[in-house]
């Protein structure tokens, strides 16, 4: 398909540059597909009286690692500073990365970050080039495993969205407010931002509605928030995440669906790991690997029902994702209400609750 069908004009104060507090006050568009489609203005505290009995939530129990480092070059005569944006684990001490200004760097250069401005316990964290590929970098750490994550955590910034990052510098603020309720395994590189707007007293509600909530893990890169830039989606290639169904959640959620229940993917990554684990029949069975599933219109949804998500980038495979879900004409209504009614865009903007065309 063309992608300029997925464009939009979003004004740029409609881009959230904070979330609201509590998290669970953010307003939430409901769409049911149609011609026209119905929209119903909520919040997202309404979420159980908008769920039945026996449906399901799937979130995502990824943690964000504060994977944006500050660095020079040293060992030449100059030491510019560097920007590296860690995005993919390889093993105990290698990330790929990327990094500005890649021109400033080359295969066997080490770059030294700091932790200016904060109390480290580990005195330096040096890195040399591997690999360079355009502004992607591969970094072998001199620290390996916990101690390197220890290292990383001190030093590190909270990678925010470049639509944020570009109005204000990420702080201490964004440690809490870049995480989810649910975030336990580190490995993202950027939120599974439909699980910020959830709370302890939201999940109590769901559950006395008797609406289970189920864990997977997708480690999200930061290719998932990327305009498309070719001019067909048939050319665009998806960059690949790790994620984990365990067998225990698998058959839960095909026995939610068996009994009538409904799945509710709460964000796109859950979504997408969900639909990598399951069977042409629907039926889903446990998974552990690497997935670069790409949801266009046209594709047949197997194992999810419901999706509460954010509202997404023009052109991006999020926005193309929630198109394939609810269908194009839908989700150009939804967002087009969206913005005359002032919602709030993107990782710390409101939220939607779409149903399946």
């Amino acid at each position: 398909m063309r992608t300029d069908l997925f464009d939009f004009d979003l004004p740029p104060e409609r881009i959230a540059l904070r979330p609201v507090s509590p998290r669970d006050s953010a307003r939430l568009l409901v769409v049911h597909p149609g011609t026209p489609p119905a929209l119903a203005d909520r919040i997202v505290s309404d979420l159980p009286d908008l769920l039945h009995a026996g449906d399901a939530l799937v979130v995502n129990d990824t943690k964000v690692i504060a994977a944006r480092l500050t660095g020079r070059r040293i060992g030449r005569p100059t030491e510019p500073k560097i920007e590296a944006t860690l995005t993919k684990r390889l093993d105990g001490s290698r990330w790929q990365a990327f990094v500005r200004p890649a021109k400033r760097l080359e295969p066997g250069d080490v770059v030294r970050f700091g932790g200016e401005g904060r109390v480290c316990a580990l005195e330096q964290l040096d890195a040399t080039v591997e690999t360079k590929t355009g502004g992607e970098v591969t970094l072998s750490f001199a620290f390996h495993g916990p101690v390197l994550d220890q290292a990383i955590a001190e030093r590190g910034d909270m990678p925010l969205p470049p639509y944020i990052a570009s109005k204000r510098p990420p702080d201490e603020q964004d440690r809490t407010d870049y995480q989810t309720l649910f975030a336990r395994e580190e490995g993202s590189v950027a939120a599974p931002t439909a699980g910020l707007h959830f709370t302890d007293d939201l999940l109590s509600r769901l559950r006395a509605r008797g609406v289970a909530v189920h864990k997977v893990t997708l480690h999200v890169g930061p290719g998932t928030f990327l305009p498309v830039h070719a001019d067909d989606t048939d050319e665009h290639k998806m960059h690949t995440e790790f994620g984990v169904v365990d067998e225990a959640t698998a058959q839960a959620l095909n026995a939610i669906r068996q009994t009538g229940g409904r799945i509710v993917a709460v964000g796109s990554t859950a979504l997408r790991l969900l639909e990598t684990a399951a069977r042409a029949d629907g039926a889903l069975q446990a998974f552990s690997g690497e997935t670069a599933l790409f949801i266009t219109p046209g594709y047949r949804f197997h194992a999810v029902d419901m999706l509460m998500t954010n509202f997404h980038l023009p052109r991006s495979t999020l926005f193309m994702l929630v198109a394939a879900f609810s269908g194009l004409d839908t989700m150009r209504t939804a967002y087009a209400h969206a913005i005359a009614e002032n919602y709030r865009f993107y990782s710390y903007g409101d939220a939607c609750l779409l149903f399946r065309a």
